[in-house]
């Protein structure tokens, strides 16, 4: 639902962006593409992935020409995206919901679900090279979304940030107006596409991680189309009522990042355990690596909830 509520209103205000729809309206026709694309994943895997692998290459193009547009200076954006700060509040949430957007814990179970029965090693040497090619999917698949969160960062920075404009963020449509009134004219129309393809996408995904989840945990089967329905409610309800979509959409996204430790540390203890593992447990720098990254994701949580609460 946490997923759903972030791209799917992302998804709806991709389609008001580009069409000038209504929220409410944007969202219906949301929802029929979500039925859409989840009939066609029914169909077959493959149909499934080659949709949402066009609709991230939509993404990447997106924000690459944005980037490209955009007045960038190297130095900034060195010193801007690999230096840390987290000066309030604010800034802290927003860092704990671009964790939440780029992990999003539960394609961590998808991720080994949509493989399981595809590859089967019948041996150590063909599950050490089923493993080898995981590790590159994974690679590519977090640089891709890493460099998504980064242009869009770099975007805004050069655009808005360097202009004074520092407040325009609490409206994604007045971002798309800002767009392409300072850099571009056709700014505006490549951010509602991105926006668009990167809720359907990540909607999608979703989908298919509550499924694994339900039978998989839960072993409790619920038609797919009618647990569709239920998890894109309370974003209806959102922009039925008329509440901030963007803040709804930074708080989701927050709630996912919340998420990550209840998939980071089980994954952490299993693949350090031989018995469990075999020949592919962790070594010990994989395992110590992925303590501290787990450690620094729950530390920043319960910093936020520090200057939330008590700050």
């Amino acid at each position: 639902m946490a997923t759903d509520l972030a791209e799917f209103v992302g998804a709806a205000l991709g389609l008001a962006i580009l069409f000038d729809l209504p929220l409410f309206v944007a969202g219906l026709v949301t929802a029929v593409i979500a039925f859409g694309v989840l009939a066609l994943q029914e169909r077959g895997f493959r149909r499934g992935e080659a949709v949402i692998a066009g609709l991230v290459g939509a993404i990447v193009l997106s924000f690459a020409i944005e980037v490209f547009l955009a007045p960038v200076s190297g130095s900034d954006v060195i010193g801007g995206t690999f230096v840390p700060r987290l000066p309030d509040s604010e800034a802290t949430l927003l860092a704990v919901g671009i964790i939440g957007a780029t992990v999003m814990p539960h394609v961590i179970y998808l991720h080994s679900a949509l493989t399981q029965r595809r590859l089967v090693g019948v041996d150590e040497d063909a599950r050490r090279k089923i493993f080898r090619f995981e590790l590159v999917d994974v690679v590519i698949a977090m640089s891709i979304a890493g460099v998504i969160n980064m242009s869009m960062l770099i975007t805004a920075a050069a655009v808005f940030h360097t202009s004074g404009l520092t407040d325009v963020g609490s409206d994604l449509t007045v971002v798309a107006t800002g767009l392409g009134k300072h850099l571009h004219a056709d700014s505006g129309t490549l951010f509602g596409i991105a926006l668009l393809a990167s809720g359907i996408t990540s909607s999608s995904v979703g989908t298919l991680a509550g499924q694994v989840v339900m039978q998989g945990f839960i072993r409790r089967q619920i038609p797919l189309f009618f647990r569709r329905a239920v998890t894109m409610t309370p974003a209806l309800v959102v922009l039925a009522i008329g509440a901030s979509p963007s803040h709804a959409l930074v708080l989701s996204q927050v709630f996912l990042s919340f998420g990550i430790p209840f998939a980071l540390v089980p994954l952490v203890i299993f693949t350090r355990d031989r018995k469990l593992m075999g020949g592919l447990v962790n070594r010990r720098l994989t395992s110590v690596l992925a303590v501290v990254i787990a450690s620094l994701i729950i530390a920043l949580n319960v910093y936020l909830l520090e200057q939330t609460f008590f700050g």
